[in-house]
């Protein structure tokens, strides 16, 4: 068995960059070649990892603790300095002590304190925190009768959610998105932005220490599973990261739906469709986190015919297995079984929380904007360079201008949430 890829990268797909970004369904193609559910690539500049493009061959690895492990401390080719000190890709893999990156029963500690707080969170004060939080930034763009959606919506509202939740400042929040943007990319700020993100969330414990309060920090550092500051800190800044960048991704490409797919056009105008339906869609055909769920096999093992040593990175690629091509024709969208939330132990704890932070800002939108339409009709918004998510550049819209004062005056109704 093959340990490693050779060190040329020719042959191997580069899961980054602008051609990645150009065209990620053709690099996800060359990766089924010969029917294999997955395949070599580069995913940073002298780093490689496995990517799994098969439905069924995720399902079976995420489900399989006893085989394949989370903790990237069995990355073999990281302990054996063969990953460049600054590689882009190491604020995402590397390890951390928190929810995402152990097994077992260390694990299950830190997964019970993470569902513990976020199940705290009311959903009804959520949603109301969202729709505060949105008519807010609508408010801002809302007399100039053109908008990008993207940066001027969906990239700010899950950091004024998060910024409540949390217990932290406004300047704290732009922060923090701001580090998680960079982080993300996994471009050459990515290093800064691990460290900058972290620094936050630092500051913010040792002052929830001092002084706590009724936010998702304090419970999380007096939770009785016992967290230590360090892990306090990663717990949040997977909590964190997980809420920002993936939840704006996944509020645009559903804005993109209602707004530019002929499958809703007539729907919209009559009042009749659900967001709900386009978010479900955009989870399967556009996946937030294309690639991620990083694991390491335990031993040199077969992976429904792909070959997997043993300490290598395996990345599940969520975009590339919802549209595998041997899934069913005819699955629907309101199918839960798409792989955009993960699967297993490791799937996503906060997906009732990320759904209503979504559903609410996304229809505040179509009843604030009610005309608003695709400056470019017909044009696929661009996709931001990285290989981990799966996210529009920007997406411009044009709409008659609304009043802010009046819109304004219906955000100052919802009690709570930041204005």
């Amino acid at each position: 068995m093959t340990d490693s890829p050779p060190r040329c990268p020719r042959g191997y797909p580069k899961v980054h960059g602008a051609g990645f970004a150009a065209d990620p369904d053709g690099v996800y193609a060359q990766l089924r070649e010969g029917g294999s559910p997955g395949g070599w690539a580069e995913i940073a500049p002298g780093v490689y990892a496995l990517i799994v493009t098969g439905y069924q061959a995720a399902v079976s690895l995420l489900t399989d603790t006893n085989t394949y492990s989370k903790d990237s401390r069995r990355w073999r080719a990281l302990t054996e300095n063969q990953v460049p000190a600054d590689s882009p890709v190491l604020g995402m893999m590397a390890f951390r002590p928190s929810v995402l990156y152990v097994d077992d029963d260390e694990h299950a500690r830190l997964r019970w304190a993470m569902d513990d707080c976020i199940d705290r969170i009311d959903t009804n004060q959520l949603g109301d925190i969202t729709r505060r939080s949105a008519r807010t930034l609508v408010s801002r763009v809302s007399e100039d009768g053109r908008a990008d959606l993207m940066a001027d919506f969906a990239d700010i509202l899950p950091m004024m959610v998060m910024a409540d939740l949390l217990g932290c400042s406004p300047d704290e929040a732009a922060h923090m998105v701001s580090a998680c943007q960079d982080l993300i990319s996994a471009g050459p700020e990515a290093a800064q932005g691990a460290s900058d993100f972290a620094g936050i969330l630092f500051g913010l414990v040792q002052a929830r220490r001092r002084e706590p309060g009724n936010d998702l920090t304090s419970w999380m550092i007096n939770h009785p599973a016992g967290l230590t500051d360090e892990e306090s800190v990663n717990q949040l800044y997977c909590a964190v990261g997980a809420a920002l960048i993936p939840t704006a991704a996944w509020i645009a490409w559903a804005l993109d739906l209602l707004l530019s797919d002929d499958a809703y056009a007539g729907a919209l105008a009559a009042g009749t469709v659900t967001v709900r339906r386009a978010l479900d869609q955009a989870l399967w055909e556009r996946s937030p986190m294309a690639n991620f769920s990083v694991h390491y096999a335990r031993h040199d093992t077969e992976l429904k015919g792909l070959q997997v040593p043993a300490g290598v990175p395996l990345l599940i690629s969520h975009a590339a297995a919802n549209r595998d091509p041997a899934l069913p024709d005819d699955l629907g969208y309101s199918n839960k079984s798409h792989l955009a939330w993960s699967a297993g132990p490791h799937a996503c704890p906060a997906r009732i929380q990320a759904t209503v932070i979504a559903e609410a800002g996304i229809e505040t939108v179509l009843n604030e904007l009610w005309d608003a339409k695709p400056a470019d009709p017909g044009r696929r918004p661009e996709l931001r360079h990285g290989p981990f998510h799966q996210c529009p550049r920007s997406m411009i819209v044009t709409f008659r201008p609304k009043r802010a004062a009046r819109i304004l005056s219906a955000a100052a109704a919802f009690p709570g949430g930041s204005a």
